[in-house]
């Protein structure tokens, strides 16, 4: 699989192919930038990777299979999939620009904010409204990052869901 940048086309992709070779067995994210996390994004993070693992449908174009080890990373404003075999060896790179990310990870941190926060004290009714929109604004988010995807790696949802919940976790500087 060869490295690829994002493009702004929009390519329809078929049913991304299920299967053990086509899956995350691994997950290494790049953290060298964070210093520390509060409790509840640390929760999230160590949620996301057990989830991601656990089950998830991951296939870059192209390739014949895994089982693959991504190393996901941040570098000079563009996310990073580092993708490798099992056995370590380097197996391609996707490239997304995060400008198209900032707003909803920017409405995504806001709102998470505001549920911890509510959780603490406010009525369930109220939790229940913000949590609904915390959810959407997580769905929107791993919408984009599958069409930003689309024609690079094919994933199912859930996939995308972790996946952008760990994007967001880079996004915390200490």
């Amino acid at each position: 699989m060869p490295d690829q940048s994002a493009s702004d086309g929009s390519e329809s992709s078929p049913a991304p192919p299920e299967g053990a070779a086509f899956r995350i067995v691994d997950l290494v994210l790049d953290e060298h930038t964070v210093v520390r996390r509060s409790p509840d994004v640390e929760h999230e993070r160590k949620v996301a990777i057990f989830d991601l693992l656990e089950e998830n449908v991951f296939a870059p174009v192209g390739s014949d299979g895994g089982p693959y080890v991504l190393h996901l990373a941040i570098e000079d404003n563009r996310l990073v999939f580092d993708i490798r075999l099992e056995s370590t060896e380097p197996h391609g790179k996707v490239l997304l620009s995060l400008t198209p990310f900032r707003r909803i990870v920017k409405d995504y941190f806001m709102i998470c904010e505001s549920y911890y926060d509510a959780i603490k004290t406010a009525a369930p009714a109220q939790i229940e409204a913000i949590d609904m929109g915390r959810r959407g604004l997580h769905n929107e988010g791993s919408e984009l990052l599958k069409e930003r995807l689309a024609g690079k790696i094919d994933m199912d949802f859930d996939t995308a869901r972790r996946l952008f919940t760990l994007i967001c976790v880079l996004h915390i500087k200490g």
